[in-house]
């Protein structure tokens, strides 16, 4: 909980068929996105460079999640109504994001990231 923060910043759009919110590093690359999809379903994005596990943890939750891969991007999806999205939401300032063999992505836990929880609800 005390790791610094990874540089950058959300924003949150909405989308066609959908309401996004997304990190972006100063540079304007995108490196996770939250997606609330059509279905009731959120999507979790994350910039990776190959298969494997992507780690969310919390103040109050952690959990490995098996990813899919597609075009440099790991993403899992949860139903809307998983405790995990809400301990992401809720943490104490800040969650992390994590891929092997890559750097943490310690997140602050802004609003962006609780209005797309919530459009999905």
């Amino acid at each position: 909980m005390d790791a610094p923060l990874t540089p950058g910043g959300w924003r949150y759009d909405r989308l066609e068929r959908a309401t996004d919110a997304n990190f972006r590093s100063p540079a304007n690359q995108r490196l996770v996105s939250l997606s609330c999809l059509h279905d009731g379903q959120v999507s979790i994005t994350v910039r990776s460079s190959g298969a494997g596990p992507v780690t969310i943890r919390s103040e109050t939750a952690a959990r490995a999640l098996i990813a899919n891969q597609s075009g440099g991007f790991s993403y899992i999806l949860l139903s809307a109504t998983d405790p995990l999205l809400d301990a992401m939401a809720l943490s104490k300032g800040r969650f992390a994001v994590e891929v092997e063999g890559l750097a943490p992505l310690i997140l602050p836990s802004h609003a962006e990231v609780s209005r797309v929880i919530e459009d999905c609800r």
